[in-house]
């Protein structure tokens, strides 16, 4: 079973890939349209275009930069260089370690500090400035993010020792669970406690898209909750209190102007929220 699915990951198809993106996206498209938990009175349609916009830019750097990544894996492997190459672990541990490892040095890490270096944060933003957050926002990431996510990546991969077949499953995981955790979805409580033992739910990630701090300076979580809970930025409050949206990019140009949004990270910083100011949910 587990050489199965090494073997898969190992030679998937671009095509493979791609079916899991847009099967995912239409999944919980439809999902959203059955149960939704905020208003779908908004225009769907346009708000769809923007964000698979997006979706499509960070597509073309991945596809750019994708040699990159794999020659990185590569020089590891060759090297024994990396955590999982200085280590003799059975296939399983191998497996689940590595995806751990990925997660947060590929992905929770990266995201904090997006957060926390402004020029980061002035592209990253514009994945936060969606007013209407659902299974697409998931890959409204500024071209320029994309680059910087990719780079983590790839830094990643090289001290997580990861082969190229653990990276594809870690990404495959990633596109699929990042579109679950951004989804419009009424989750019962009793499945979120559940499910939020181990993976970032959407009730859990709804939060970290909350228009003011504290709350989007929580929850960065990707596949796994643990990180959250460890680095003490974990939060659970009602996601019915929650306003989608950046305080301090809350115009429509701001939000729904695909130029404007492109040109936010070489504009003057507009400073957020203070945490004296924040509100209580």
């Amino acid at each position: 079973m587990l050489e199965n699915i090494i073997d898969y990951f190992a030679n998937i198809p671009s095509s493979h890939r791609t079916a899991i993106l847009v099967g995912g996206l239409t999944l919980f498209s439809l999902i959203e349209s059955a149960k939704p938990l905020m208003s779908l009175s908004y225009n769907r349609i346009k708000h769809a275009y923007i964000n698979i916009f997006f979706t499509v830019t960070t597509i073309v750097v991945n596809f750019l930069l994708a040699f990159v990544l794999v020659k990185s894996s590569d020089w590891a492997i060759e090297n024994s260089f990396g955590i999982l190459q200085w280590t003799h672990l059975p296939t399983i541990i191998f497996l689940l370690a590595g995806l751990l490892l990925l997660d947060f040095l590929g992905a929770w890490l990266p995201h904090w500090v997006q957060h926390h270096v402004v020029w980061m944060w002035k592209f990253h933003v514009i994945h936060h400035t969606d007013q209407h957050v659902d299974t697409t926002t998931a890959n409204r990431h500024h071209p320029g993010e994309s680059i910087i996510r990719f780079i983590f990546a790839i830094l990643a991969t090289i001290i997580v020792g990861a082969p190229m077949w653990l990276v594809f499953l870690y990404q495959s995981l990633s596109v699929v669970l990042s579109q679950f955790n951004h989804a419009n979805v009424t989750i019962p409580s009793w499945l979120n406690k559940t499910l939020v033992l181990v993976f970032c739910t959407p009730n859990m990630h709804r939060i970290h898209h909350h228009y003011k701090m504290p709350y989007s300076d929580m929850n960065y979580g990707n596949i796994f909750s643990f990180w959250d809970r460890l680095f003490s930025t974990y939060s659970s409050v009602d996601n019915k209190k929650l306003i989608y949206g950046v305080d301090t990019y809350y115009e429509a140009n701001d939000y729904d102007n695909i130029w404007q949004m492109l040109k936010i990270p070489f504009q003057p910083y507009r400073k957020s929220i203070t945490y004296d100011e924040k509100e209580e949910l």
